[in-house]
């Protein structure tokens, strides 16, 4: 948030609790309403502070129209949203969604007893990486140890690829499809 928003929300966020406690101090008959509408009236009637009301009026309507209408950190969430914002002296670069998929969809299919695979990518706030991996296996595959190979091979190339490290591998084997053998496709195929 850049200062005057901070230094705006925090004096109509004052304002606001100040006009809150005297509500309330009213309702509940602590306060007389008559003492509140002889300092409104004393406020609008001095010329000095109807100005000053009317101004900071003006600025927190300029400010609240701003804030619903026109959000300056949407642009920078809506980034962040697509990837990895990295920057240095030199610029910025945007690791997308999309790239990271591609390069555990090729770390995956390096293996040979993975088949079908889908992935998703997650990002925190703080751009923590979070991997889901769905996949078919064959049926001669050791998932348990077929998953930690992946886990350390996806987790390496992702690192040596764009230096971010991955929170979590979360692999999910949704099938395990069978292994045909050459003698039982030339048979499927002479039928």
């Amino acid at each position: 948030m850049r200062k005057l928003e901070k230094l705006s929300l925090i004096l109509f966020s004052t304002i606001m609790l100040i006009i809150s406690v005297v509500l309330c101090l009213t309702i509940f008959g602590w306060l007389d309403y008559r003492f509140v509408e002889d300092a409104l009236e004393i406020a609008i009637k001095n010329e000095v502070t109807s100005k000053i009301l009317l101004t900071l009026s003006i600025i927190f309507i300029l400010l609240s129209i701003k804030c619903i209408f026109f959000d300056s950190s949407a642009k920078d969430d809506e980034e962040n949203k697509k990837g990895i914002l990295l920057e240095n002296s030199n610029g910025k670069l945007l690791i997308t969604r999309e790239t990271i998929e591609n390069l555990v969809n090729g770390v995956v299919k390096g293996f040979d007893s993975a088949e079908d695979v889908t992935t998703k990518i997650e990002l925190d706030k703080e751009n923590n990486l979070n991997v889901f991996v769905n996949l078919t296996v064959k049926e001669n595959a050791v998932i348990k140890e077929l998953s930690t190979n992946l886990q350390n091979k996806i987790k390496d190339t992702i690192k040596k690829a764009s230096d971010l490290e991955v929170k979590e591998v979360n692999i999910k084997v949704k099938n395990i499809e069978p292994v045909k053998d050459i003698e039982q496709t030339t048979i499927e195929g002479e039928k």
